[in-house]
Formats: structure tokens, sequence, C-alpha cells
């Protein structure tokens, strides 16, 4: 498994539910500095199906997503 780089802030929501996922992740996104970007994984189905549309809605660039076969790896970064 490939950790994330040190500019990369992990967020590890398996096991997490809809709407509960995007919620944590936008609070991190949020407290982090502009231009950021945050990995978050996520349970395939609804979770990786919902967060990254909500995010984009929210302004938020998805710069990623792949599928590590038992969860999906998102990168987003916080806008400036």
């Amino acid at each position: 498994m490939n950790l994330p780089n040190s500019d990369t802030v992990l967020l590890d929501l398996r096991g997490t539910p809809c709407p509960i996922n995007f919620v944590r992740t936008k609070l991190k996104l949020e407290q982090m500095p502009p231009g950021s970007l945050l990995e978050v994984w996520l349970d395939p189905g609804e979770p990786i199906e919902q967060v990254p549309d909500s995010l984009t809605m929210e302004g938020y660039h998805i710069e990623s997503i792949d599928d590590r076969q038992e969860f999906f790896s998102l990168k987003v970064r916080r806008p400036h």
C-alpha cells in the first residue's frame, strides 16, 4: 500500500456511512490551509458515488479516485 506523501493529509473513513463521511471530509478540508491535498479512504457503493459529487458541488477539486479493491482512495484539494 502506498502511503500519502508528506504534503497529503489522510482521512480513513472506511466503515463510515453517508452522509457522515461527507460531513467529516468537509470539516477536515475546512481546517486545512488553502491549496492542501486531502486523501480520503471511502467504501465502495454509496460513499464513493456520493461524496465526490457532493464535494464538487461545494467547490472542491477532485484530483483523483483510485480503486484499491477493498476501498477507494479519493484525493481532493481545498481551493485557494
